[in-house]
């Protein structure tokens, strides 16, 4: 089955960043979008699959595309992708700016991917790079930047930001020509989706199923995704859902690097994809973990499942290749999950889904489930109706000591936050409680007010009474 979400910077126009390897098209695109999203590297091939986000300028938006830096060599791993993610870029783009570098000489390359933009009919403007001084800036007007055959180039520093207002203004009245013109984008209450796992699980698969379209590479080569990769959607579930029934929803889903033992990390490249995969998890409201259907748990699983122990995000464990799977019966879907369960043991609110990305199967699915954990993350119980519970539930079984001696005393339970929910246990000062009842309390406040998919944090308050 298809998606049920709608990209929404589609009805945006699209400004498309091409040129050789290491002339800075992403730290133009960083500047841009005002992120940190695209890993800025001299090593050839750092950007593969094209980043895609939105830009403002004077207070209107446009789509921007961080393409990969091409060589037209075999030497760089995935160059043939990289070719088709440039191509699908220019396809898309409603205008084009050639990034070169000012302060080096024009390279065969740039002649080449010249006469395919002159061939490609579509508006194109030149911007020389790395026009960090006065001296620099001259360089822009060389013949040789002439010779391209388009047009005048326009001297720019990513780096320091010089030019780059000027650079807005001269695409913001080329825009505002075309058919598609910059507009405002501001979309409310925005759930933000890390889909995080191991090297080769198939969360890049996942991410283009679920937004509807091959945006980000997939490859079995490992550690592919180098860089986190946004894409804002909308999705309006049915009227009859329980879940925001009829209301539009806007979910920015964030592809992320393979994550794996620090031990297994390799290159500065890998380090930076996998420092800015936690900084996709911090930013999310909740996780989609993904895990291979026909691979055993690995150390690399249960690494990024005690990751996630560490934060308090909701999660959806995702099955992936479940169509690879040798039996689909209700039985073995049980055991995995009862499997899944005991490695991963702190997710135990965590609901599992069976999904293959390859074929959509049930991916469709996913989007009520992260609904409804969105919504029960944010309940506040009513304070007489936590009272009346927490007094059964401690009739019904009484606090164990902790290292005391002395048999705790409860004196209250409060919830003090919600989004996650956090509750405070207030016990006498010299007294404790043991661990296991907090945990026992977190699953009676589960069976009574669900909580779906979001963890439960239980404070302990020791309070001094005179």
């Amino acid at each position: 089955m298809s998606t049920p979400a709608k990209i929404v910077d589609q009805n945006l126009p699209t400004v498309a960043l091409v040129g050789r390897v290491n002339v800075g098209k992403s730290t133009l695109y960083n500047k841009f979008t005002e992120t940190t999203h695209a890993i800025v590297s001299d090593v050839p091939g750092t950007t593969r699959t094209r980043n895609i986000g939105l830009a403002s300028w004077r207070g209107k938006n446009f789509r921007l595309i961080d393409t990969g830096g091409l060589t037209f060599s075999d030497a760089v791993p995935l160059e043939k992708e990289i070719i088709k993610q440039t191509e699908i870029a220019l396809q898309e783009a409603d205008l084009i700016l050639f990034i070169v570098d000012v302060q080096d000489e024009l390279l065969p390359q740039e002649k080449e991917l010249a006469k395919l933009l002159r061939k490609n009919k579509k508006p194109v403007l030149l911007v020389a790079n790395k026009a960090d001084s006065a001296a620099h800036r001259q360089l822009a007007y060389d013949g040789d930047w002439l010779k391209l055959g388009l047009g005048e180039p326009i001297p720019v520093s990513a780096q320091s930001g010089a030019g780059l207002g000027d650079l807005l203004d001269v695409v913001f009245k080329k825009l505002g020509k075309m058919p598609k013109r910059p507009k405002t984008i501001k979309p409310q209450n925005i759930l933000k989706v890390a889909v995080i796992g191991r090297p080769n699980v198939g969360k890049s698969s996942l991410f283009n199923k679920l937004i509807g379209e091959d945006r980000v590479i997939v490859s079995d080569l490992a550690h592919t995704t180098r860089e986190p990769h946004d894409t804002l959607v909308s999705y309006t579930p049915p009227e009859e859902s329980e879940f925001w029934g009829g209301e539009e929803t806007f979910i920015s889903f964030v592809d992320t690097a393979g994550i794996r033992k620090k031990t297994k990390v390799h290159g500065d490249l890998e380090r930076q994809g996998v420092g800015k995969s936690i900084d996709a998890i911090n930013r999310s409201d909740m996780v989609l973990f993904v895990i291979d259907a026909n691979s055993p748990l690995t150390d690399q699983d249960k690494q990024l499942g005690g990751l996630l122990r560490e934060h308090t995000k909701s999660v959806i464990i995702v099955v992936n290749k479940w169509d690879l799977s040798e039996d689909n019966s209700d039985r073995f879907r049980n055991e995995t999950k009862e499997k899944i369960y005991a490695s991963f043991p702190h997710l135990d609110y965590a609901p599992i889904i069976f999904v293959s990305a390859k074929n959509g199967y049930r991916t469709h699915q996913i989007f009520p489930l992260l609904l409804r954990a969105a919504a029960e993350r944010q309940i506040i119980v009513p304070e007489d109706e936590l009272s009346d519970f927490f007094k059964e539930t401690v009739h019904k079984h009484k606090p164990a000591k902790g290292k005391g001696v002395r048999h705790p005393k409860i004196l209250g339970f409060n919830q003090v936050h919600n989004n996650p929910p956090i509750f405070e246990m207030a016990i006498k000062s010299n007294t404790s409680v043991h661990s296991s009842y907090a945990h026992y309390v977190a699953n009676r406040l589960r069976e009574k007010f669900s909580f779906f998919g979001s963890p439960i944090i239980i404070r302990l308050k020791k309070i001094k009474r005179m």
